[in-house]
């Protein structure tokens, strides 16, 4: 898998957190193939409000945005002839100044908003929506096993590293 990221705004604290490791985690979960191509990108509130505006005609910042690509069921081998084409599923857009002044109104530390952030805009370029209350149930839903399983796997994984160690 192709993740892309680009830290335009707080690049310090969002490369210490694991973003493309939760990027592959999200997309294997949802079952894409390897040759999937994603784009992440975190922007200061000003663009994100430029972006909220333009395509989605409402003023101000917003957490998270996603502009889908390559539709999420779209098989592109047999467009190009090609085994390997690319599935640039899209980009999503988010706005770290926003998720940590949601830490605050929902008691979460940063990592925990920039991950339900991160997770919920993959889930929409998958074909996930929430304009309906069941859509929005179950993309909810979604979201809490998939942060429940990342966060299971990466104490897994720490734990055997530090047994490992011992």
């Amino acid at each position: 898998m192709d993740i892309q990221i680009d830290y335009q705004h707080r690049k310090e604290e969002l490369e210490a957190l694991p973003i493309e490791g939760l990027a592959i985690f999200v997309l294997n979960h949802e079952g894409k193939p390897f040759n999937t191509e994603v784009s992440i990108s975190f922007v200061t509130d000003e663009a994100i409000a430029d972006l909220n505006k333009k395509y989605r005609g409402k003023e101000g910042p917003t957490d998270v945005l996603s502009f889908e690509c390559d539709g999420p069921d779209e098989d592109l081998s047999a467009m190009f002839g090609v085994e390997e084409a690319m599935l640039t599923l899209g980009d999503v857009i988010i706005a770290p100044d926003v998720a940590i002044r949601q830490t605050a109104e929902f008691g979460t530390t940063f990592e925990e908003e920039i991950s339900l952030l991160l997770v919920h805009g993959l889930l929409h370029l998958c074909g996930y929506d929430h304009i309906e209350d069941d859509e929005a149930e179950r993309m909810e839903s979604l979201e809490s096993e998939i942060l429940e399983a990342w966060t299971e796997r990466r104490a897994a994984v720490s734990t055997a590293g530090a047994s490992a160690a011992q």
